[in-house]
């Protein structure tokens, strides 16, 4: 796919590098809100209904502002990718925002680059670094204490949701990246997002109770999901998929479940004590030494 953003101005490589991993951090950062949203400003209980209404109209702003039709042979790819990035993965991540408190399901979530890491040893035999391994291993026993915490509210419907739906994502990263294409990113993006919605949209009907009436917070919770959470987070979340490696890109998962309980802390009083706060801290951890370890030591404008 062809990058939307780039930095003209910025003339070293190493800037824009961080340029580029800044502007797309912006979208984990407001995938993190949507647990708060969701619980907050949401009808309850209708986690198809939510998929629905945050990705169709998103799909049909991007479609209709790029204008570009797919080629035929694109057409079985992006289908797979809408499955896996939006159609099912979405579903699993409003059942997870419904049943857990918002830290919790975005910190199941961030077990991302260490799924990563072992797509990319078992498929491409790209096998991680010592350390790498170590802080995943550590990031297992911090998921364990972060659970199986006796001050921790959770269910286990959630928390699979929330497990596979973070694998489901991982797999929809690695083949976008490797399904490259020299469509526009809008419509790379839009095509996935309406294929999603339009395929989301009859199990809503059947699957969730209806919507009797929407109040005013009601609309502004499913408008700021398809507007910002969605539009404009994943036009600049595949916009990075173009340009970062796979790991660096799923470790910016991270800041989804720090805007998650930053603002669960601000706005709902959460808070996470004791050997949940350990365990949190060790996951953590565990992604940002993965982090560090596989940065590229010389920036390249497309790494692998």
């Amino acid at each position: 796919m062809r990058p939307f953003i780039t930095a003209p101005l910025i003339s070293t490589p190493l800037l824009s590098l961080v340029f580029l991993t800044l502007v797309t951090a912006i979208a984990p950062t407001l995938w993190g809100t949507t647990y708060f949203i969701t619980t907050e400003l949401l009808p309850p209980d209708r986690p198809f209904i939510a998929a629905c209404l945050r990705l169709l109209p998103a799909g049909i702003i991007l479609v209709l502002i790029s204008r570009h039709l797919p080629h035929r042979s694109e057409w079985l790819h992006i289908v797979i990718l809408a499955i896996l990035n939006f159609a099912i993965f979405h579903v699993l991540l409003f059942t997870a925002a419904y049943r857990l408190p918002g830290g919790l399901a975005a910190v199941v979530g961030a077990i991302q680059p260490l799924l990563m890491m072992l797509l990319m040893w078992l498929v491409d035999d790209k096998k991680p670094a010592h350390i790498a391994l170590i802080a995943s291993i550590v990031g297992v026993f911090g998921m364990a204490a972060l659970l199986l915490s006796p001050n921790t509210a959770w269910d286990l419907i959630g928390v699979l949701a929330a497990a596979v739906g973070a694998i489901l994502m991982t797999c929809g990263i690695f083949l976008a990246r490797r399904w490259r294409t020299d469509m526009p990113l809008l419509a790379f993006t839009g095509w996935q997002l309406l294929i999603a919605g339009v395929m989301l949209a009859p199990l809503a009907l059947l699957l969730d109770p209806p919507l009797s009436q929407l109040s005013t917070n009601n609309m502004l919770g499913y408008g700021y999901l398809s507007l910002f959470g969605t539009t404009l987070a994943y036009v600049l979340w595949f916009n990075g998929i173009a340009k970062l490696s796979p790991v660096a890109i799923s470790s910016l998962g991270l800041l989804s479940p720090i805007s998650a309980v930053m603002l669960g802390w601000l706005a709902l009083g959460e808070s996470i004590t004791g050997i949940a706060l350990v365990g949190l801290i060790a996951v953590l951890t565990s992604v940002l030494i993965v982090q560090w370890v596989l940065a590229p030591t010389k920036p390249t404008g497309d790494t692998q």
